[in-house]
C-alpha cells in the first residue's frame, strides 16, 4: 500500500507531540496523514480519546494506518472494537505498562490494563530496551498476544524528543517497509 492510499491517523500520547517529535515530522511529511485530536492531551479521560480515536477511524474515506506512541498505544487498542474493520495497520511505539505502581498522572492507569485479543489486521510494536514507562518484556507480552511483530529498538529511552528522537530515521524506514507491505482490509 503506498501512503496516498490510505488515511495515516497519527495518535500521540499524553501531552501530544510537540513539533520536533517523530510523529508531528511524520504527519508534516505525508499527505494522507493527519492527527487524532484530543479534547484534553494532560488530563487525559479514556473514554474521551476513545471516541475520538472510533470517531476518526470511522470518518475515513480510505484504508486507515494507525501510527500511535505511548498512552496512544492504550487508547487504540480500546477503541478497536467499534472500527477495527476500516483498519489495514497499526503501528505501535512504546507502549507503557500502565499497571506501574508510579503511574502518573494516575487517570492514565484507566487506559490499562490493555485487551489482549489478536488483532484482525498486521501491526508492528516497536519498544526500547531502557523505556521509563514500560519494560521490554511487557511490550514482547502484549505484542504476542495481539499477533503484532515485536521490533527492539534498543537502548532508546520512550522513543520520544527527550530520549534524542525528533526525526527518528529507522522508524521511518521500518515504517515505511511496513505500510509497503499493508493490503486493505476486506470490506464485509
Amino acid at each position: 500500500m503506498k501512503a496516498s492510499e490510505a488515511d495515516i491517523l497519527i495518535i500521540p500520547g499524553h501531552g501530544n507531540s510537540g513539533p520536533d517529535h517523530w510523529q508531528s515530522r511524520w504527519q508534516s511529511k505525508l499527505a494522507s496523514a493527519r492527527r487524532v485530536e484530543q479534547g484534553s492531551w494532560h488530563d487525559p479521560v479514556r473514554e474521551d480519546w476513545v471516541q475520538s480515536i472510533t470517531d476518526a477511524i470511522n470518518a475515513a474515506q480510505k484504508p486507515v494506518v494507525l501510527v500511535a506512541h505511548s498512552l496512544g498505544v492504550g487508547a487504540v487498542i480500546h477503541a478497536l472494537p467499534a472500527c477495527q474493520d476500516k483498519v489495514a495497520g497499526a503501528f505501535f511505539v512504546s507502549p507503557p505498562n500502565l499497571q506501574y505502581p508510579g503511574t502518573k498522572p494516575r487517570q492514565m492507569k484507566t487506559f490499562g490494563p490493555y485487551p489482549r485479543l489478536p488483532l484482525p489486521f498486521p501491526s508492528i510494536t516497536v519498544a526500547s530496551q531502557n523505556d521509563p514507562f514500560g519494560s521490554y518484556e511487557h511490550a514482547g507480552d502484549i505484542a504476542n498476544a495481539w499477533g503484532s511483530l515485536l521490533v527492539d529498538a534498543g537502548n532508546s529511552g520512550h522513543i520520544n524528543v527527550e530520549s534524542g528522537h525528533g526525526p527518528w530515521p529507522e522508524g521511518t524506514m521500518v515504517f515505511a517497509q511496513f505500510l509497503s507491505r499493508l493490503k486493505p482490509p476486506d470490506r464485509k
